[in-house]
């Protein structure tokens, strides 16, 4: 992609998803994702209700009349955006590529962090750590990142989610919220990976797939082709027999992912390519703005 390219894609996914943390994702962002606890701010006069606890010893003794200390949450967190840069990404089929959703996904939360003045950091995985910017606030760190969403290049195409989670683990010392994007199409179990990186940080899972992944249309014989591992085969998708299999293959798949998340207590949400990805984000914030 040239730069004159790259700068105008950069600059509409800043207007589309910048809108969206400002007018819809900001309430629900805020309430979803909690600080660190609660800081001293001022004081003031005792109010009729106020906790006694709250009761500034001190200055009440100087005034003469009561006061009490008030405390504010400490908004400030870290995000972290794990995103998945392996083959399988540029699959599209029906919409946009999923590359591309993921992208709208990541700036999106991103732009939402910044707004509550939260740093943003991005880990970009294949089988292998691909890439890691650290976190940092700001508009032109996070017009960097999209930059990077949509112009990285990885080295290798596998994936690997163990991996990336056990960088995480590693890596990050403070806990932090992380939003792990990624397909998971992955072979190996990394429940217990995910479990371990749950406990240390707060982990989201959001999860991009493609319609045309999940049934096979009747088309007859189709090539397909691994994106990932570049193996091809020959499917005869007229056989009704051969699409059921397929199907039942994904519905298991994405039981394995569900059931995974539900063991680790990681919330999930799925999103095609497809369809919007406002309304399955929107709930996911409500869901855990309520708790």
């Amino acid at each position: 992609m040239d730069s004159n390219e790259l700068l105008r894609k950069v600059r509409k996914i800043e207007i589309k998803t910048k809108g969206l943390s400002q007018n819809i994702f900001a309430g629900e962002y805020h309430s979803a994702f909690k600080g660190r606890g609660m800081t001293f701010s001022e004081v003031r006069e005792y109010q009729y209700g106020d906790d006694i606890r709250d009761i500034d010893w001190n200055v009440t003794a100087r005034h003469n009349r009561p006061y009490v200390k008030v405390y504010e949450e400490e908004r400030e967190l870290t995000v972290m955006l794990m995103v998945d840069v392996s083959g399988s990404k540029d699959f599209g089929a029906v919409g946009v590529l999923k590359r591309e959703l993921m992208a709208e996904l990541a700036a999106t939360i991103a732009f939402s962090a910044i707004q509550n003045n939260d740093k943003v950091g991005v880990v970009f995985f294949s089988d292998r750590i691909e890439k890691f910017i650290p976190p940092k606030k700001g508009r032109k760190h996070i017009l960097l990142v999209i930059r990077e969403l949509l112009d990285f290049v990885p080295e290798n195409r596998g994936t690997d989610i163990n991996m990336a989670l056990e960088f995480l683990t590693s890596a990050i010392k403070k806990r932090c919220t992380t939003f792990i994007i990624s397909d998971f199409i992955n072979s190996s179990d990394y429940y217990k990976s995910m479990s371990i990186a749950n406990s240390k940080h707060d982990l989201i899972a959001l999860q991009v797939y493609d319609k045309r992944e999940a049934e096979l249309p009747d088309v007859g014989l189709m090539r397909m082709m691994d994106s990932e591992t570049g193996e091809e085969r020959w499917i005869n998708t007229g056989s009704k027999k051969t699409r059921q299999a397929y199907q039942k293959w994904w519905f298991e798949r994405q039981q394995r992912m569900n059931i995974t998340a539900q063991r680790c207590k990681v919330d999930v949400a799925s999103m095609a390519t497809d369809e919007d990805y406002v309304k399955s984000l929107m709930a996911l914030f409500k869901k855990r703005g309520v708790r």
